[in-house]
């Protein structure tokens, strides 16, 4: 089964009050030592998050508790206040976040990729391709069935801009040999192979992923089909109940000497699925 490890999340729910003899106010929020970061299922679905936040709350006493949606839903998650860092994968929809005031200031993090999987039958005939445009031309002239997450994560937004560039009108297409979950990538994944479809996902989940069966990568080693990760502070300026201080601490560490460390120690069956990248010094 797909390896799921999620963090236990508490987003709403009434706070135990703390009663002392003669009784006392009920401890607050704004007491306790955690912060909320807003992130994207295959940072968790890998389980990168559960290696990293351990490590980081030892260090420090923050306990940071995930929210993984899709990336889109991530961003828009942060930019109503709902968070107090953001740690995603669609670069342009994380640069108009910070441009719009939601956020202070985008950094690097890592970085993956994209890759496409496939049944043993082939039926579109690329299997071994490095060419991801023309994979996704033969998969739309050959019809075969293709399972796409749509729910604007950051997979979703890269896949449909591949199929942009293949000149595929996708659109035409959904609900005929074109399926969309609506999943994140675990579901999608899971979905796609019980289907016999070509799936698009991040190296990372696909490593992760217990339910491969007969499935191997089909297409892989594009340049079109690289996966950066960014995570940005959540301005509290426009958000004032963002924890700014710890949220920052959060973020100087996965950027720091010693977080970019711990991303690149994070392996499955001896494979890294996350390469740091955060610039020196940022």
């Amino acid at each position: 089964m797909f390896r799921r490890q999620f963090l236990s999340l508490a987003l709403a729910g009434t706070l135990a009050a703390t009663l002392a003899a003669g009784g006392s106010a009920p401890v607050s929020a704004a007491d306790e030592k955690f912060i909320i970061v807003q992130s994207t299922t295959s940072t968790q679905n890998s389980g990168l998050f559960n290696h990293l936040l351990p490590i980081f709350k030892d260090k420090t006493g923050i306990e940071v508790r995930v929210v993984a949606v899709g990336t889109g839903q991530a961003i828009r998650n942060a930019a109503n206040g709902d968070g107090d860092v953001l740690f995603v994968h669609a670069r342009p929809a994380e640069e108009k976040f910070v441009a719009a005031g939601d956020g202070v200031k985008r950094h690097d993090v890592m970085y993956n990729d994209f890759v496409i999987v496939g049944p043993p039958s082939d039926p579109a005939g690329i299997a071994g391709s490095s060419d991801v445009v023309d994979a996704l031309t033969r998969i739309a002239a050959a019809k075969a069935p293709f399972a796409s997450r749509g729910d604007d994560s950051g997979t979703n937004k890269a896949e449909l801009r591949l199929w942009k560039e293949a000149g595929i009108d996708i659109g035409a297409a959904s609900g005929d040999w074109y399926r969309e979950t609506g999943s994140g990538m675990g579901a999608t994944l899971n979905t796609g192979t019980g289907m016999g479809a070509y799936i698009m996902t991040d190296r990372a989940t696909w490593i992760a992923f217990g339910n491969k069966g007969d499935y191997t990568i089909a297409v892989e080693g594009d340049n079109r089909m690289f996966n950066q990760y960014g995570i940005i502070l959540v301005n509290a300026e426009k958000h004032p109940n963002v924890k700014s201080e710890l949220g920052q601490t959060f973020v100087d560490w996965v950027i720091s000497e010693e977080g970019q460390a711990a991303i690149a120690n994070y392996k499955v069956d001896g494979q890294q699925l996350f390469f740091p990248n955060a610039p020196a010094g940022s």
